[in-house]
């Protein structure tokens, strides 16, 4: 009669533990790429029911993950998990309400667990979505303190000589920041040294060269103002270019 019982016990034990074994073994894991010189990336995707899913992004220290979740369902959310995590995340999406984040990182593989709460999953509803990851590095990190990224992330745009193109924005004067747009390319020599040619249509085209945290380019007087992650280069007192640390940086 003891045997009985104990095997009933074991059996009972068994069956408690099945749902979070299928749970654990129901989740998908997909790794996030950034295309070649860019450092944000935002995919499109549809959850239903209990269906989880985990994006693996692979991070240095020193970075600023960014991620934010965009969707018309209000029972979708996302956590972060730190490398190494058994389940403790970082961010709880259920709970913060905002399904935005952003931190600095430690360097390792974070996960974002995408899922729909628990009674949406329980009628089986279903939920498009946006999700934007980012991944920059923060600030302005010294390199003599911070590990150098690999350059071997850091590909060339097809075609190009630049580790990334895109646009600026630009102010002449007294204008507004972005009330012109200048097409760029930036070429990073090495870390935290980089030459941007950018060019304001109607406008000859020019060289900001960055290095050792300070900014010159041949044939003009520069002034350079900080906010925040962005740096203001002002050329001859009337260009005003603005240079996120994602361009000089990349991810």
């Amino acid at each position: 009669m003891k045997t009985n019982n104990r095997n009933l016990a074991l059996s009972i034990l068994f069956l408690a533990m099945l749902p979070t074994v299928f749970f654990a073994q129901g989740i998908e894991t997909k790794k996030v790429s950034f295309p070649a010189g860019k450092t944000s990336t935002v995919i499109n995707g549809t959850i239903k029911g209990s269906q989880t899913i985990d994006y693996t992004v692979g991070t240095s220290t020193g970075q600023e993950l960014s991620v934010s979740l965009n969707s018309k369902s209000t029972a979708i959310y996302f956590n972060v998990l730190p490398p190494g995590s058994n389940g403790e995340a970082i961010y709880v999406g259920e709970t913060d309400g905002s399904n935005k984040f952003s931190g600095q990182t430690q360097g390792g593989v974070y996960k974002i667990r995408v899922f729909i709460n628990r009674a949406a999953a329980r009628r089986n509803e279903s939920a498009n979505y946006g999700l934007k990851i980012s991944v920059i590095w923060s600030g302005n990190p010294n390199p003599t303190s911070s590990p150098t990224p690999s350059r071997s992330t850091d590909a060339k745009v097809p075609g190009t000589n630049f580790n990334a193109t895109g646009q600026l924005d630009v102010a002449l004067g007294s204008e507004a920041k972005g009330s012109k747009t200048a097409d760029f390319g930036v070429i990073r020599k090495s870390y935290g040294n980089v030459t941007i040619k950018a060019r304001v249509k109607g406008i000859l085209p020019c060289t900001l060269n960055f290095s050792n945290g300070k900014w010159t380019s041949e044939g003009n007087s520069v002034k350079a103002i900080r906010r925040n992650n962005e740096w203001e280069v002002i050329l001859n007192d009337y260009e005003h270019y603005f240079v996120p640390d994602s361009v000089i940086y990349g991810g």
